[in-house]
């Protein structure tokens, strides 16, 4: 193999342990943000713990205020009522938080503030990001409280389009939050459904990036430590929520599967992101119930990689042990085995597969499949045909 020139970047900065949130207001100072607007989704900004949070940073002399009109999966209304926000309060940068939707509506209201284009103007593709103006962007510090889709340290968010219904991928390498927050107090109150669906998106997201075919062996070893650390503690957050260890350590999980896809990711995503868009599904869970199809589905490209991290994982039975023990941990976790048990049908296959083989996840697919085998591929796992 002649290995290939490329550019790699893992910047973001990082607090992690418990307890770190009351350096929140220390760190917008730092950042030069005075006049943070929070934004969140609408069943956190009721709680306790965003109340006690605000209340801290409004202590601190900062001039914070709340938005929360998010949806679970985010639309270009969000974004443009969380604009309104911005300017009316005459913020100066934005803290995001909560789960992949705060998080991601947070980092677009950031980026949009000041432009004069469309969000859809700056999908990634190609070097549409230039489109922007940078200048115009405001700082973003970012704080999970779901071990999922680690848009903590991503440049990217995920918006569905008002006609289309497609999930569009939006980036900018300006929109990478100045730091990321990860406290494991602040995910312990998460009900155990969404510790499981969002456990298996951080898994997805290091699955895929370990799988990618380009050249990043920074990225896959992270992706493969990402995966040990959700072997061993996704099931013991999901079973008892106060497990600070297991849950802080799936927030390192997800935060590694996020940094580690810039390698790529694949068919999970790319199947995931239409049926969500569709159908309205939680996008974690979608990508917990399509995993196992398509782990299989690329195993003649695969095979030799999966022996390699079930070996590092502890699972015996090379490729088929790993996807047994996937099936395993789906089983014991409660995530369902085909997209027909939350509610989903066959009806939309084509726009599924005419939507996955576009979608940018698509490319960083081991297999390159045609529409057709997406159609395919969608309907096995519709019916869980395994």
């Amino acid at each position: 193999m002649t290995i290939p020139n490329r550019n790699f970047s893992y910047p973001t900065a990082l607090r992690f342990g418990s307890g770190r949130i009351k350096e929140l207001a220390g760190l917008c100072k730092a950042n030069g943000i005075m006049r943070p607007l929070f934004v969140t989704d609408p069943g956190l900004a009721g709680m306790p713990m965003v109340k006690a949070i605000v209340d801290d940073v409004r202590s601190a002399g900062l001039a914070i205020e709340i938005f929360s009109d998010v949806r679970p999966n985010p639309i270009e209304a969000n974004i443009d009522e969380g604009v309104k926000a911005y300017k009316a309060g005459q913020h100066d940068g934005v803290i995001a938080f909560g789960g992949g939707s705060g998080l991601d509506i947070g980092k677009m209201i950031a980026l949009m503030h000041g432009q004069t284009i469309s969000v859809f103007d700056l999908e990634d593709v190609g070097d549409w990001w230039t489109r922007a103006d940078a200048s115009k962007i405001s700082p973003i510090i970012a704080v999970p409280t779901t071990a999922g889709t680690g848009s903590e340290v991503g440049r990217a968010g995920v918006v569905t389009h008002p006609t289309t219904h497609e999930k569009k991928i939006i980036f900018h390498p300006a929109i990478m939050p100045r730091v990321a927050i990860l406290d494991p107090e602040l995910s312990a109150g998460l009900p155990a459904k969404l510790t499981a669906a969002t456990g298996m998106d951080a898994l997805a997201h290091c699955l895929e990036a370990y799988s990618a075919p380009f050249y990043h062996p920074l990225s896959a070893g992270v992706a493969l430590e990402g995966m040990r650390l959700v072997k061993e503690n996704l099931a013991r957050a999901v079973k008892k929520g106060s497990d600070l260890d297991a849950r802080g350590n799936m927030l390192m999980a997800s935060t590694m599967g996020a940094t580690a896809f810039q390698r790529g990711l694949g068919a999970i995503h790319a199947i995931s992101h239409p049926f969500g868009g569709l159908y309205d599904a939680h996008h974690g869970l979608l990508n917990g119930i399509v995993m196992p199809y398509v782990v299989k589905a690329n195993r003649r490209k695969i095979e030799k990689d999966i022996e390699r991290a079930a070996a590092y994982l502890g699972v015996k039975g090379g490729f088929n042990g790993f996807l047994k023990w996937i099936l395993a941990l789906r089983k014991e976790i409660g995530i369902p085995h085909a997209l027909k048990d939350i509610g989903i049908d066959t009806k939309r296959l084509d726009e599924v597969a005419a939507m996955a083989i576009k979608d940018p996840s698509a490319g960083g697919n081991p297999i390159q499949f045609t529409e057709k085998q997406y159609k395919a591929l969608a309907k096995k796992c519709v019916v869980g045909d395994l």
